[in-house]
């Protein structure tokens, strides 16, 4: 499993300012994947977006166009999408015969939530 941070923009620029200025050691998970909010993760994973998700792991559409099809919505709008979702780590494009072919990386999202705190974790399989 991957751990990913869930840490706020401003938070994140303090501790790297930190680290820079030598007053704390780099954290561990330093470089990884972070999102700034739970709330940011979930604005990515709308029903819409998790449709798409499901359809390349049970589908295995051989390009952007034929998942576009199938999915009913702008093949522009499914572009900017599986950028983002690339983007995070979700999906992978493959190369075949000129074309883009989406396939699924992650399986399984595990969150822990701190409910006293922005300590919140993100595991990624």
């Amino acid at each position: 499993m991957t751990q990913h941070r869930i840490v706020s923009h401003s938070k994140l620029r303090s501790e790297m300012m930190a680290v820079a200025r030598g007053q704390q050691a780099a954290p561990a998970d330093v470089g990884g994947q972070s999102f700034e909010s739970v709330e940011a993760l979930m604005r990515l994973l709308t029903p819409d977006n998790r449709k798409l998700l499901a359809m390349i792991r049970d589908r295995k559409p051989q390009s952007i166009a034929e998942l576009a099809e199938w999915s009913g919505r702008a093949a522009p709008n499914v572009t900017r999408t599986l950028a983002k979702l690339e983007a995070v780590g979700f999906i992978r494009f493959e190369e075949s015969q000129r074309r883009k072919v989406p396939t699924a990386v992650v399986h399984k999202l595990t969150m822990e939530i701190d409910p006293f705190s922005q300590n919140d974790r993100l595991e990624i399989a």
